[in-house]
């Protein structure tokens, strides 16, 4: 049988979170990481919560890595979540050395001279490159931020003694810096819009 949405379990997520923001918006989903659920799903969550390195390591454990680069390569619809957006990229000062998925040109840094990691609300200020988000407060937890070659594929910013990138878009590709499985409404509208439009 054909799931609709899979949210991959690669052992550094925040699954139950995401799991009841997605029965509030009323979607079909399932959690799992094996291959061919991922391969056969008609869209995919990638959350996220954690260390860079730790995160890759569990990817090449489960042989994930490829599935997922294909699955995006594909064209299924594909959200990624806080550390599930910084994976995307090419390298991360948290873990120097270590590669991610190298999906996106770029790479993450971590915030300097404030006080980190950024926890709580913050709004997103959203550019012309955006079709899910609004301008809205969404919940952060996070020390580092990317930094995409392609400034064009940056669908919103927020300011943390500097105006960072908090979300990309780009063709079948979404993520974002914040949880929007903690984001109250302002996350259920998000996962709906999603949905709606994928």
């Amino acid at each position: 049988m054909k799931s609709k949405t899979i949210i991959v379990d690669y052992g550094s997520g925040n699954l139950r979170s995401i799991a009841n923001m997605l029965y509030y918006a009323g979607e079909d989903f399932t959690i799992s990481s094996k291959e061919t659920d991922i391969k056969s799903a008609s869209r995919i969550i990638f959350p996220g919560q954690g260390h860079f390195k730790q995160a890759m390591e569990n990817l090449e454990k489960k042989n994930l890595v490829e599935t997922i680069k294909n699955s995006i390569k594909s064209g299924k619809p594909f959200l990624g979540i806080c550390l599930g957006l910084q994976i995307l990229f090419e390298k991360s000062e948290e873990a120097p050395g270590q590669s991610g998925l190298a999906v996106i040109k770029g790479e993450v840094k971590k915030f300097k001279d404030i006080k980190v990691p950024q926890i709580g609300w913050n709004q997103i200020n959203t550019t012309n490159n955006n079709t899910y988000l609004k301008n809205e407060y969404y919940y952060f937890v996070n020390s580092y931020y990317v930094e995409p070659e392609n400034k064009n594929i940056i669908s919103s910013t927020t300011n943390y003694s500097i105006d960072f990138c908090s979300s990309i878009q780009y063709e079948n590709l979404i993520a974002v810096q914040f949880h929007p499985e903690k984001s109250s409404q302002a996350g259920i509208d998000f996962f709906k819009l999603w949905i709606d439009k994928t």
